[in-house]
């Protein structure tokens, strides 16, 4: 409070300020000093030599019951109404405010790094942990496969027959289905009759191109797309006869190349 009354003086204060707040200070102080002498007296006349000390615990519990009383029903006075006195009274809170959230934030922060550096070291303890156990797996598995070494090469040799004979029954099994697949087409697609190409009729002079059929175009695509994964187009010609590519696009079997319509790709079913 001197502290803050120095810088109003300093500052060029107003002096009436000033001598309020003293009167107002001196008032309180004369209040506080009427309370204590009322208690002495209080205390004086209830006091008895055997048990002093019990009953002066008494008088002060009491005191301060009434106090508390009276601060829970009282309403927080201002020490002064002067704007000059509330503002450097704020500007002295505010600043030791200021000061203690500082120290709290230097606290929270060395507390942080604190914790960064034991997260870093609990890391490091972890991944030395993950790499110790994965090589104590790989040895693990060295030593399982040289136990069951012999087992292993029976099961391989079962495996391999066994996978033979799949693969014998598979080729038995593709080549019924392109035998199906051969008697469906044949009935229901029939070869092109020959001088069906438009673009042969007009001519005198040249041969017209024997058209394939579409069982012949479907193998064609079938083929490119196995040998060249990577570039599965055919570039169709005037053997391929337009309404039987126009069937397979219609029906989203094959499809066109984005900037060229003249090359043409199987449908990727099997992936």
């Amino acid at each position: 409070m001197a502290e803050c009354l120095s810088e109003i003086a300093d500052a060029g204060g107003p002096v009436d300020a000033k001598e309020e707040l003293l009167e107002e200070c001196e008032s309180i102080w004369k209040q506080m000093e009427e309370c204590q002498r009322k208690l002495m007296l209080l205390g004086k006349d209830t006091l008895l030599q055997s048990d002093a000390k019990l009953s002066l615990l008494m008088l002060r519990w009491k005191a301060l019951t009434v106090e508390h009383r009276q601060w829970q029903v009282q309403n927080p006075e201002i020490i002064s109404t002067h704007p000059d006195v509330l503002l450097e009274l704020g500007k002295e809170e505010l600043q030791k405010i200021k000061s203690d959230l500082e120290m709290v934030l230097s606290t929270v922060q060395l507390k942080n790094k604190k914790l960064q550096e034991d997260l870093e070291r609990e890391q490091q303890w972890c991944e030395e942990q993950e790499q110790i156990l994965d090589t104590y797996s790989k040895a693990e598995e060295e030593i399982k496969t040289q136990v069951e070494q012999p087992s292993t090469e029976s099961l391989k040799m079962r495996g391999f027959d066994e996978l033979k004979n799949k693969i014998i029954k598979l080729k038995t099994y593709k080549k019924e289905l392109l035998s199906a697949l051969g008697e469906f087409l044949d009935e229901h697609f029939p070869p092109p009759e020959k001088g069906e190409n438009t673009k042969n009729k007009n001519s005198s002079t040249e041969p017209a191109v024997e058209l394939i059929t579409i069982h012949e175009i479907l193998e064609i695509l079938i083929n490119k797309l196995m040998t060249t994964p990577h570039d599965p187009y055919v570039t169709i010609d005037e053997s391929f006869w337009p309404p039987y590519i126009e069937l397979l696009l219609r029906y989203g079997m094959v499809l066109r190349h984005p900037e060229d319509p003249k090359r043409l790709r199987l449908e990727a079913f099997h992936e």
